[in-house]
């Protein structure tokens, strides 16, 4: 390789993790105190999603996304097929984020071990929306890069091309590989689903509180990840064994190398507002020490 090739891909892999960087949202979840954190810590600019509890329910992710939206959030609740009951409640929670003029969804399968209705999957549920005119500009459809415990590949392979012409974006589950995510968003590229691809993360999360959520009862998949792949525990109790900027710069090394539609950041906050939004704009900082340098 050539000096001059070489600068030429250090320029590359700079431009993409800034990219990475300035194009992040957040998960939150409906708990007590949420309103009160994300307006203490977060800006209006960061759009938010807001995930489902299976002990909640489908209501106190709407209450909360209604509240946020008022303080000028960019807001998309987690609609988890499972748990929606037949066409009518369907009807009836897309007239209800219409009124509270939500304009982004993310619709998911949901991890209820029996669905509450009709819908078994994410593509039944996106079926039903589109029937009753859903006036959603974005419509987030859940990506897999290491697969899913309880659902095959292939499965999921078709899954995502039933799903792709319905959503405009793609939000993953969480991987700590950044060349895994990298090659299977360039897999799906090189399938013809060319939806932008927001890398799914946790961030800079404490340890004891990460394990603590992660253990409780009711919660939905973001936040049961470690139980259903207990490899992954080691990471966060280990001393050094998770750090999210060192999995961000992995990652912008990796995501140039091949030709996918990574464009972002969806950042697993478990909550932890302050510390994420600290991290956040010391990134900012740090990239554009970078972007000054190119």
């Amino acid at each position: 390789m050539t000096v001059q090739e070489e600068a030429a891909g250090s320029r590359r892999r700079r431009s993409r993790l800034v990219d990475l960087v300035r194009n992040m949202s957040y998960e939150v979840m409906p708990f007590k105190n949420t309103e009160r954190d994300v307006l203490e810590n977060v800006p209006a600019t960061v759009p938010l999603t807001v995930t489902v509890t299976e002990a909640k329910g489908i209501d106190a992710t709407l209450d909360l996304t209604e509240r946020l939206v008022r303080h000028g959030y960019t807001v998309a609740p987690h609609l988890p097929a499972r748990q929606f009951a037949d066409d009518k409640h369907v009807a009836d929670v897309v007239a209800r984020l219409r009124e509270a003029r939500v304009r982004s969804v993310f619709v998911v399968g949901g991890d209820a071990p029996k669905p509450a209705g009709e819908f078994q999957d994410a593509y039944a549920l996106l079926r039903a929306m589109e029937q009753v005119h859903h006036p959603f500009e974005e419509v987030g459809i859940a990506g897999y890069p290491e697969g899913h415990a309880a659902i095959p590949r292939e499965a999921l392979d078709r899954a995502l091309k039933q799903k792709a012409p319905t959503a405009t974006r793609i939000l993953t589950q969480i991987c700590f590989a950044a060349d895994t995510t990298a090659s299977w968003a360039a897999g799906i590229a090189g399938s013809g689903i060319d939806l932008p691809v927001y890398v799914g993360m946790p961030g800079p999360v404490n340890r004891q509180k990460l394990m603590r959520v992660s253990a409780g009862i009711g919660l939905g998949q973001s936040a049961r990840f470690l139980q259903k792949q207990q490899s992954m525990v080691w990471r966060f109790l280990l001393p050094g064994g998770y750090n999210p900027t060192s999995l961000l710069r992995r990652l912008g090394a990796a995501v140039p190398k091949v030709d996918s539609n990574i464009r972002g950041l969806h950042i697993f906050t478990f909550n932890e507002l302050g510390r994420t939004e600290l991290w956040r704009r010391r990134l900012l900082d740090s990239v554009s020490a970078l972007d000054d340098r190119s």
